[in-house]
């Protein structure tokens, strides 16, 4: 049965102690306060989790220690992609998948395939991968668009495709999206500033960076949205404006990490190459919240 992504996911980080080491206590503490505020759905070892400097052992004690603490209360999305199509159906086949709904897999980076190198890249990882997939579109990152045509083609392709997170930015390839999608085919925004935009065009949902920090705030911006109560979405959008832009000034997740560490709920650990935020737009980023 195809799990539900409408709302609000939370794109989860990876706390860190002191010595570089994950810290579980402050993780368990993260996945009970997603679920205590709205949270719809938990997104593990995505891009905000740090994945790419995490070893493979560490990201299955992740996975396995977020899937014990949750006990199925909510559905996981696991990130598993990559830019060597091989090594992934190699990952998917090492993955026990109990207590995982779906998988975000993101367009290859790097290599820059052309339109039906995705295509195909894609077609393969649905062929192995038993269960739902969430496409992830970000070229900001990967230094390669996926176009509104292959990803309506993939959706046209397979009902195991059941949603995109888009983060290209482009309201007008957005459009184009949604008005060729399958009925089923939900289209989620990869972008925080962006959410109640897409929403206006038919997105259904967010997996959002700030909801590590802010759950009730975005479960409540994405409820406003989807219930077209456009003046209290607008009103809680245009309140955390100013939040969201500073949350990416200096990089993702060092800006959502420094609020975090203010609001007491992790230490303001990162892994190199990433590095904290400045003193001064740390000190920015908490008179933000403190008008918030």
């Amino acid at each position: 049965m195809r799990t539900n992504f409408a709302g609000s996911g939370v794109a989860l980080i990876t706390p860190f102690l002191e010595d570089g080491s994950i810290d579980f206590d402050a993780l368990e503490n993260l996945v009970e306060f997603q679920i205590e505020n709205g949270t719809n759905y938990l997104v593990v070892l995505g891009t905000t989790a740090e994945a790419a400097t995490l070893s493979k052992q560490e990201r299955k004690q992740v996975v396995d220690f977020i899937k014990e603490k949750n006990n199925k209360r909510l559905p996981i999305v696991v990130g598993l992609g990559g830019n060597n199509t091989q090594e992934v159906l190699n990952c998917i086949e090492e993955t026990d998948f109990d207590g995982i709904d779906a998988i975000l897999s993101v367009v290859p980076y790097y290599n820059k395939p052309t339109q039906e190198g995705m295509f195909r890249h894609f077609m393969a990882i649905e062929e192995k991968c038993p269960v739902d997939i969430i496409l992830y579109n970000v070229p900001g990152r990967t230094g390669v668009n996926m176009t509104p045509a292959t990803t309506l083609k993939l959706a046209h392709s397979s009902e195991k495709f059941v949603a995109i997170k888009e983060a290209c930015g482009d309201l007008c390839q957005i459009t184009q999206i949604m008005a060729g999608k399958p009925d089923a085919f939900q289209v989620l925004s990869g972008d925080d500033a962006l959410a109640l935009p897409m929403a206006s065009l038919g997105a259904e949902g967010v997996i959002s960076v700030l909801a590590n920090a802010l759950p009730g705030q975005i479960s409540r911006l994405m409820q406003h949205s989807l219930t077209l109560e456009i003046a209290e979405a607008q009103n809680l959008h245009f309140r955390m404006f100013p939040l969201i832009d500073a949350m990416f000034t200096e990089g993702n997740p060092g800006g959502v990490k420094a609020l975090m560490s203010q609001l007491g709920l992790i230490k303001n650990e990162l892994r190199l190459p990433l590095v904290p935020v400045s003193e001064d737009h740390f000190n920015t980023i908490e008179k933000l919240v403190e008008k918030l």
